[in-house]
């Protein structure tokens, strides 16, 4: 009988599966190695169980200790099924970017899981760098597993994912193009094949906030460049040892839209349900396709599920907040479509000025259309009160109708973006739309800007 006696000696041996409508235009023969396949449904699982055997040799790891670490969600998952299958405990620490799959998913496995803020420096006590160093020290027979500096990380797919390229694409492999985190993947694979072929080229693809590919090409660690971003997996605002910057020929940059508009596409093309660091790659793969020949065998590797990012990516109004739907918009109808059936929000002439407050804070809105029993007579907006309060302080008990401006211009649904755009000035900032039903909707200078993408 063939079968694993647990499940971790299932990991690796993932196929490789050539690309077709997802990459045309690009002129050579494109694989990925698609690491879903995995316990764990990521590349991750593989420098789990590295680093963790290594650190049990060691005695690091002790029995019953509890394993340690800051992740993204997917290095996380691969802990959890070593710890399951070992018998240890574990504790991650994730930030609160990472999609809530992820975070439900490492709960599942028993992993107690603490969440820390984005936007906050590396080195500050409330990142999840810090956090998690902080907790190795205060728990007892803990470790801290560090994949951003842990050699077993690299080591991993020296080891395995490297040599299983190499023999899938029999030595052909001309060049191996992957997403950038903690560096372990694109070191490890790349000194692989670059032991067997130094004329493969590794290229890497990092994201907008990120510093990898400033450093690379000058050597210069620019803070400026470290911005939030929401690409999930790859790109670092610190540079992990286990990047090694002498195997990487080149590295692309690409946006959080292109990301996630690419993994869609792959699902949709390919029928490979894969995570935002695959659209990453398939996206950078279109910006260095001047690099690739017909002749040449190109590898990308696809990190993760995208069963990690449901409520993302995949999902519609996620994508829609985000600006990245691609939707046609050349109408006022086209404006207000997706708040059509909600009540417009007024005020009335004899109500008072702290009324139309409470609703600006209320709705996150900045004017209104005033009524009265005949209609729309008068405007509001955030502006005008500022300006009568910067010189009566008695503002908010006058009555609307005193403070209010002209009414807001009306058009009808099928009024083009161009006139409503012409409509909205300094002295006019909203446009009333007038819909089939009698009622109306407002657009907006936010409701416009919206649409630039």
């Amino acid at each position: 009988m063939k079968y694993a006696k647990n499940i971790l000696e299932t990991i690796g041996n993932t196929p490789l599966v050539k690309l077709n409508k997802v990459v045309e235009g690009i002129d050579a023969l494109v694989l990925a190695k698609v690491e879903t396949f995995n316990p764990g449904n990521s590349v991750k699982d593989r420098m789990a169980v590295k680093m963790v055997e290594d650190a049990e040799a060691d005695g690091r790891l002790k029995p019953g200790g509890t394993i340690i670490e800051g992740t993204s969600g997917n290095t996380g998952m691969g802990l959890a099924l070593v710890a399951i299958v070992k018998g240890y405990k574990c504790i991650f620490v994730i930030s609160d970017k990472q999609s809530k799959e992820k975070m439900d998913i490492l709960r599942a496995v028993g992993a107690e899981v603490i969440v820390c803020p984005t936007d906050v420096e590396p080195t500050d006590p409330r990142s999840y760098y810090s956090v998690s160093k902080r907790l190795a020290t205060e728990i007892p027979n803990s470790w801290y597993v560090n994949q951003y500096d842990n050699p077993s990380n690299a080591l991993a797919h020296y080891e395995q994912t490297g040599p299983e390229i190499w023999e899938q694409t029999e030595g052909k492999i001309t060049h191996f193009v992957v997403g950038v985190g903690t560096g372990g993947t694109i070191s490890g694979v790349g000194r692989y094949l670059k032991e067997k072929n130094p004329n493969i080229k590794i290229w890497g693809i990092d994201t907008y906030g990120s510093v990898f590919k400033k450093y690379h090409e000058t050597g210069i660690f620019d803070e400026n460049e470290i911005y939030s971003y929401i690409t999930e997996g790859i790109g670092e605002d610190i540079l992990p040892e286990n990047v090694n910057f002498s195997l990487i020929d080149g590295f692309t940059k690409v946006t959080d839209k292109d990301a996630a508009v690419y993994t869609r596409k792959i699902a949709l093309e390919e029928g490979i349900f894969v995570g935002n660091s695959a659209g990453s790659c398939i996206k950078g793969l279109h910006q260095l396709k001047e690099h690739f020949k017909p002749e040449d065998v190109v590898v990308v590797l696809f990190h993760d599920s995208g069963s990690r990012y449901v409520g993302k990516m995949f999902n519609d109004d996620w994508m829609r907040q985000q600006g990245f739907l691609e939707d046609k918009i050349t109408n006022a109808h086209d404006l207000i479509k997706n708040k059509i059936d909600q009540p417009l929000i007024i005020a009335r002439t004899e109500e008072l000025v702290s009324h139309a407050i409470a609703r600006f804070n209320k709705h996150n809105i900045a004017q209104l259309p005033v009524i009265d029993i005949n209609g729309f007579v008068g405007s509001i907006d955030e502006a005008d009160l500022l300006k009568s309060y910067a010189s009566d302080k008695n503002t908010a008990d006058k009555t609307i109708k005193e403070l209010m401006g002209k009414p807001f211009p009306i058009v009808n649904a099928n009024t083009t973006v161009a006139e409503i755009s012409k409509l909205i000035t300094k002295d006019n900032q909203a446009v009333l739309v007038a819909l089939e039903n009698g009622k109306h909707q407002i657009v907006t200078k936010h409701d416009i800007i919206s649409t630039i993408k």
